[in-house]
């Protein structure tokens, strides 16, 4: 892949730093909220935010619909990231794609992340709770999107805009909704997870699963609110992966 086409799926590009934290979204979001969000972490942490096709910078791009077919691009895209130490990070739908990723990772030959990060998302394993988002016309779809919380009002309150935006959105639901497991053996890769209170597609104990899938140490951190909860407690899951990472850091 060249240098042009990598930097579709790596906008910001390779920052320079200690550690870089490979940023895999929610649905519907792109590269530009995770690097805003990353901005918090330590100088020497660097959020590289990944940017997929039909969003932002990509959105005359058609969106994947099936997890497969975005792995099949995905590693070879980010495979030059990965020459330095770096961790994984995914919320939502991208905390799946991120688990992928590194599984991926592991039968490739590129070395391992330091750490896998994930977020308001069921384990692997487990069944996507609540009910399926992809199929929903655009006005229910609004409605789901306004009780999970996170889209910005002016959005949710405009017919026009939320018509426009539903094919995205369908197809990353659908991307996370018809997922499916296949096992395999634990990551040799530490896990930390990130639940929140009153989050209905994932509950503390659908969070707590993932600890099945390491074999290198789990931890698990409740956080007050509803689905988006570690991106509006971003100082403390900066913290959080400050210090999980810290070691590696300090090395450097």
């Amino acid at each position: 892949m060249t240098g042009a086409e990598s930097a579709h799926w790596l906008p910001f590009g390779a920052e320079r730093a200690s550690v870089r934290l490979l940023c895999l979204p929610h649905a519907g979001a792109g590269a530009a909220s995770y690097h805003a969000w990353g901005a918090g972490l330590a100088p020497d942490i660097a959020a590289c935010p990944v940017q997929l096709p039909g969003r932002e910078s990509r959105v005359l791009e058609q969106p994947y619909r099936r997890m497969d077919d975005l792995l099949t691009e995905l590693p070879g895209a980010i495979g030059h990231m990965l020459d330095a130490p770096y961790a994984v990070f995914g919320h939502s739908m991208g905390a799946l794609v991120a688990f992928e990723l590194v599984r991926r990772i592991r039968g490739s030959g590129w070395p391992p992340p330091l750490h896998l990060f994930v977020a308001g998302c069921h384990a692997p394993h487990l069944s996507c709770a609540g009910p399926t988002l992809h199929d929903l016309p655009a006005c229910e779809l609004g409605e789901a999107l306004r009780a999970l919380g996170g889209t910005p009002r002016q959005v949710l309150d405009d017919p026009a805009l939320l018509q426009a935006i539903a094919p995205l959105l369908r197809a990353d639901f659908s991307m996370h909704e018809t997922y499916q497991y296949v096992a395999g053996p634990p990551l040799d890769v530490p896990i930390t997870a990130f639940a929140a209170t009153a989050d209905w597609r994932a509950s503390r104990d659908q969070l707590a699963a993932w600890s099945r899938h390491t074999s290198k140490g789990f931890q698990l951190y409740l956080l007050p609110g509803g689905h988006f909860a570690v991106l509006e407690h971003a100082p403390f899951v900066h913290a959080r992966i400050v210090e999980a990472l810290r070691e590696h850091v300090s090395q450097r």
